[in-house]
């Protein structure tokens, strides 16, 4: 169902354009594009700071159905660059919502099309893989859509994480229970706070520059190193603090964007997937009990699996069921851990949420 007549136009980095109509703010903007295969969630997915630099496909027939409820976000605003969908919807039937996704797009100045074939589209990226894309809804011509497109720089390389990270340090839970936990913040998600605490933790974020010092101070029991966008392998800094840590040898957690660092930091090089993996439905196993998870997924970046399997002192714990990329990893006789999903699963199901368990157990 189109709601307006206002053309807009979405140019890819490999010289394909779809034509659509616009939505949310009227305007330009670009990014990597990529798609996530969920049907719901999609508030929580757009305020995922993970998506920060993006242009997002959604792939369900209708986005903005159950409109805008002003508690389901991951961070404090709407971090992808653009939107693009079959269907977004105006109207909404969720008594709870307070907001249509029409004006929340407004309210965060989101460019979006709606209109496009999203399944030839997104058939189109799983073969030619990840690529930046532009959309315009101000009667740009597609030759100067092409011609901005071609300045725009590849995610690849990108340091992306200090552009979401708190500017501050702040505090999360009870000081007067709990353990302790220093959280490196790359672009965390407020709901992967939110199970720390819901397990008696009392938590310190941190901003990603912060000095080892600064988080010694905080006398924690253990270190999260936070999930976020960009290209791991574009934070030096951040892979120095990670190793500096590991003297302490405190438990250690990462997810996503942790999980490739705490690679990084024991060896490990990272690479660019052909399209990555997004969603609410991959299928991943856990090699220490067996057990099969649905997981909740957002990365472009991988753990590079030869150089894992190499590696005498680091275990595999994780595998994806579709590709056999790595999900999963610990270093051997050390209290440190990470997978490349997002156990806290918001949106998603609650599979993984064990692991949270795991990291305060290992602080016992």
């Amino acid at each position: 169902m189109t709601h307006s007549s206002q053309p807009a136009i979405l140019a890819l980095e490999d010289g394909n354009y779809f034509h659509g109509y616009a939505f949310g703010a009227i305007g330009t903007t670009s990014g990597e594009i990529c798609f996530n295969t969920g049907m719901t969630g999609y508030q929580e997915v757009f305020t995922d700071p993970s998506y920060f630099g993006q242009v997002l496909i959604m792939n369900n027939v209708h986005i903005g159905n159950y409109g805008i409820k002003e508690t389901d976000v991951e961070s404090s605003s709407v971090k992808i660059r653009g939107l693009i969908a079959r269907n977004l919807e105006e109207k909404f039937s969720r008594f709870q919502a307070n907001a249509t996704l029409q004006d929340y797009l407004i309210q965060n100045q989101i460019v979006a099309i709606e209109g496009i074939d999203t399944r030839a589209l997104v058939a189109h990226i799983r073969k030619q893989g990840a690529m930046n894309c532009i959309i315009s809804s101000d009667g740009k011509t597609i030759e100067q859509l092409r011609e901005e497109l071609s300045k725009i720089p590849s995610m690849a390389g990108l340091e992306l994480a200090s552009h979401v990270s708190t500017t501050a340090p702040y505090y999360k839970g009870n000081p007067a229970h709990g353990k302790r936990v220093a959280v490196l913040d790359f672009g965390i998600k407020q709901n992967i706070l939110q199970n720390m605490i819901d397990r008696g933790v009392y938590a310190k974020v941190f901003p990603a520059h912060t000095p080892v010092r600064d988080l010694l101070d905080f006398e924690p029991d253990g270190f999260f190193i936070s999930n976020g966008p960009g290209d791991p392998a574009a934070m030096p800094y951040a892979v120095e603090t990670i190793q500096e840590l590991t003297k302490y040898n405190k438990p250690i957690f990462g997810i996503c964007l942790g999980h490739q660092l705490l690679a990084l930091a024991h060896g490990i090089p990272t690479f660019k997937m052909h399209h990555g993996h997004r969603g609410l439905n991959h299928p991943v196993k856990n090699i220490i009990t067996g057990r099969s998870e649905i997981t909740t997924q957002n990365h472009g970046f991988g753990v590079d699996p030869e150089a894992v399997e190499k590696a005498s002192h680091i275990e595999i714990t994780h595998l994806n069921l579709n590709d056999d990329s790595i999900e999963g990893i610990r270093i051997k006789d050390k209290p440190f851990f990470s997978v490349q999903y997002h156990p806290e699963a918001t949106p998603g199901p609650h599979d993984s949420r064990y692991l949270f368990d795991q990291f305060v157990e290992m602080m016992n």
